[in-house]
């Protein structure tokens, strides 16, 4: 699994014109599962995204978590996240996981969050044309792949 982390002061998903998703300041996590992904990866993401300390203190240092600073987290499938742009001008996408694994492992690790005490987790609709309003905070972005964590 693949995710982008940034950090907002809000984000919201919009889908037909109606607000299906939205947070005040936390982490707007854009989403990507490949076909080898299962639970113990959204598992283990989801951990590492609640308590990886990107959040300023007291002293503006990097040193809370998301948990620390009871911030929300508004989750969006995004399977371009695996996009192969190495041949040709059209990026090639066999490294996402198809539909019917990637929408469960997306509910799976938006659960996770909650379960590890994320004090708001919002998500957007997987597979639909989503229109995603981010405020980015510092400019906080970071990326995570369970490939490497």
């Amino acid at each position: 699994m693949r995710a982008v982390l940034q950090r907002v002061t809000r984000a919201s998903v919009t889908v037909d014109g109606a607000v299906v998703g939205q947070i005040d300041s936390g982490l707007a996590i854009l989403l990507g599962v490949s076909p080898t992904d299962g639970p113990a990866e959204a598992r283990k993401l989801a951990a590492k995204t609640a308590e990886l300390r990107i959040f300023s203190d007291e002293n503006g240092k990097m040193n809370l978590s998301l948990l620390d600073v009871k911030g929300g987290a508004l989750v969006v499938s995004q399977f371009t996240l695996y996009a192969d742009c190495s041949a040709g001008r059209r990026p090639s996408f066999v490294g996402a996981a198809r539909p019917e694994i990637a929408a469960p492992l997306v509910d799976a690790y938006a659960a996770q969050l909650a379960a590890a005490g994320v004090a708001r987790v919002e998500k957007g609709v997987f597979g639909a044309d989503m229109s995603v309003e981010i405020v980015n905070d510092g400019p906080v972005t970071i990326t995570l792949d369970t490939a490497f964590i």
